[in-house]
């Protein structure tokens, strides 16, 4: 313990074994818990050293009172590891202040007080204004008043602003901070399957795949939407024996197409393009069109086997072997999956990492700087710390998307060690109450370390509330999703409103895993049944709305209904690059089957106005302009427009 206690610092992992994230761009609040015996003042700074060993200072500012907070946001733009410290000193100015306030007015130890003041700003230099001070406080042909008045001079504060007058200065421990690139946090994702997109059904039934050189005309429809990153699945050859047929039926016709996560056929492995999809020129071809549309390729990492994988013949160590003699399938219980056999990491694991970096780095050097894992829960945490530190040396800037629908301890330290984001439990948080808890708890709790992806949908997600909930539920969970997370996400057809459950799961029925979906885009866009437009406009306000790619900066309001969620965003003008503020307030009715009318309760401190303030916000999806205040009085309804996106209109510099 120093001299002043300093506790409690953030952002920092827990246990303290591997650095807290951030990417460059994102605001990071930086607090720590500061006091001292007695009544003297305190102060405290930030002392941030940059990847390039450039150091800088930043004022620290209490906390809400009896908290013993003190706290600074600073945003950080270096890539690197940066370090930082907390000073805490006694302010010797800001004590003698506090004191002389109080007695110079009642006539207690006035001389006293005065000579105390003049010693401490001879301590703080030699400038004038320093002197000017000392002799205005010694000098009793003044008033005490007049005297006292001299330390508000506004060159007097400045000064001392810049050479503070402080004792006692104790350090706290230096923390690591590591800051990735901006797709690192901020993204919005959009995922399909290329061997159905340009996909034809032949009169007898039979199926032609789509290619790399079809999916790529896809692309611009992609990016025009908004979306930034598109995702694949597996794009490797499908294993034959155990093949799953349409629905995950346990037999498959010859011409069914199976499932991309069934890795490795006599064609290759991991490391292998499905014949059908094209070669690696058409792969390059994919990804330099992608480029050309503004969107990063993210490739699916699987670390699973079908039985005609080559390392079952190569390397059957890599997997478990049954008394039997058969190598142990995966299973999920209830679930069986006879098409896949999972890698046993502690057989040979030294063997099993350096095949695995191989094919990492075969696709980086083909291009890929993204990769959605598929369940890394199910492999141990320690081979993923390694796998990133590697990848990490060689290949900086490649982002780890986890796919982990697990307990916490895993998802978290899944994080913790170094992927990047993460999928979440936001798909099944979808009342009021759930929302706010949990939108709070990764904006503020976890977001040290954990990086929320909220994916609306997924092959294997579809969940009651989309499944019920008509076209209102889409535009809802879309449009929290896009708002309350940095990085968000959607599987092809959420735009058409896919929400047929296969009878007993919580999944699309004919799944796009076991089969070819042939969607008619243009058809939709002309009929106009495509949710398409709304995604779009969700994408813009995210590019127009720099609080909106932030994630400490979430905050929960009030409202006097059960299904009204209110929460803003907020951004200072110092971090917005306008020199205005930028706020967002979101206000959403979660209950897909009705109108609701109640009011909302705000709090403009949260969002960088005064108590009491009048303000005027415009709905950036109908265009509707309000002048609200602490109270607000809103009607949404479900069935036309469930949800404000409101834009508080800030005057310029403020």
């Amino acid at each position: 313990m120093g001299r002043i206690p300093i506790r409690h610092l953030s952002p920092q992992q827990p246990e303290g074994l591997w650095p807290a994230k951030a990417w460059a761009g994102e605001v990071v609040p930086f607090a720590a818990t500061i006091f001292r015996e007695g009544h003297d003042q305190l102060g405290a700074r930030l002392v941030l050293t940059s990847p390039a060993g450039t150091e800088s200072r930043h004022s620290l500012a209490p906390g809400a009172p009896g908290t013993d907070r003190w706290g600074a946001s600073v945003l950080l733009d270096g890539i690197g590891m940066w370090t930082w410290r907390i000073e805490a000193f006694s302010d010797d100015w800001a004590t003698w202040l506090h004191n002389a306030e109080i007695k110079v007015p009642a006539g207690i130890d006035v001389e006293l007080m005065f000579a105390q003041g003049a010693v401490l700003v001879k301590k703080a230099g030699k400038a004038k204004v320093f002197t000017d001070a000392a002799r205005a406080f010694l000098d009793t042909s003044l008033s005490p008043a007049a005297r006292l008045r001299v330390a508000e001079d506004p060159r007097l504060v400045t000064a001392l602003a810049a050479n503070p007058v402080e004792s006692l200065t104790t350090t706290s421990p230096t923390i690591e901070l590591r800051v990735e690139r901006p797709r690192a946090g901020v993204g919005s994702w959009y995922e399909f399957f290329p061997r159905s997109e340009g996909s034809k059904q032949l009169k007898d039934g039979s199926w032609v795949s789509g290619t790399f050189r079809t999916a790529a005309k896809r692309l611009p429809a992609v990016a025009e939407m908004g979306f930034d990153v598109l995702y694949m699945p597996p794009i490797h050859p499908i294993g034959r024996s155990f093949r799953k047929g349409p629905n995950n039926t346990l037999v498959a016709g010859p011409n069914d197409p199976g499932s991309p996560w069934a890795i490795g056929a006599a064609e290759g492995g991991h490391d292998a393009i499905h014949p059908d999809l094209g070669t690696e020129k058409d792969f390059v071809y994919f990804l330099g069109q992608a480029k050309k549309n503004g969107l990063e390729v993210a490739l699916d990492l699987a670390l699973q086997c079908s039985p005609d994988h080559p390392w079952v013949t190569e390397h059957p160590e890599w997997f478990t072997t049954l008394p039997d003699g058969s190598i142990a399938y995966a299973e999920n219980p209830p679930k069986k999956y006879q098409d896949i056999y999972p890698l046993n990491f502690d057989n040979d694991p030294e063997g099993i990492r350096q095949e695995i970096l191989r094919v990492v780095e075969h696709w980086i050097r083909l291009g890929v700087s993204i990769f959605r894992v598929d369940n890394p829960h199910t492999k141990p945490v320690q081979f993923w710390e390694w796998l990133f530190g590697e990848v990490e040396q060689r290949h900086p800037g490649t982002v780890f998307l986890a796919e982990a629908f697990t307990k916490p301890a895993m998802m978290q330290s899944l994080a913790a060690i170094g992927f990047q984001q993460s999928y979440t439990y936001f798909t099944w948080r979808n009342t009021k109450v759930e929302l706010e808890e949990y939108l709070f708890e990764v904006s503020r709790e976890t977001s040290a370390v954990f990086r929320p992806n909220f994916f609306v949908n997924t092959p294997d997600i579809l969940t009651e509330y989309l499944q019920f909930g008509g076209q209102p539920a889409y535009k809802v969970r879309a449009a929290i999703a896009a708002t309350g997370s940095p990085s968000w996400g959607v599987y092809a057809g959420y735009e058409l409103f896919e929400n047929v459950a296969r009878p007993g799961a919580e999944e699309n029925i004919d799944n796009e895993k076991f089969e070819y979906k042939k969607r008619d885009w243009a058809e939709a866009d002309k009929a106009g049944t495509t949710l398409a437009p709304y995604l779009r406009q969700l994408n813009v306000i995210r590019s127009q709305h720099p609080a909106l790619r932030q994630l400490r900066n979430l905050d929960v309001h009030w409202s006097d209904d059960d299904s009204i969620l209110v929460y803003t965003k907020y951004l200072a003008p110092q971090f917005t690059g306008t020199g205005t503020s930028d706020g967002i307030i979101v206000v959403a009715n979660v209950d897909p089957h009705s109108v609701r009318e109640t009011t909302v309760h705000l709090d403009p401190t949260r969002f960088g106005l005064e108590p009491g303030t009048s303000y005027q916000v415009t709905d950036l999806i109908t265009g509707q302009v309000f002048t609200w205040g602490t109270d607000n009085y809103v009607r949404l309804d479900a069935f036309t427009e469930p949800v404000h996106i409101l834009r508080i209109d800030y005057p310029k510099g403020s």
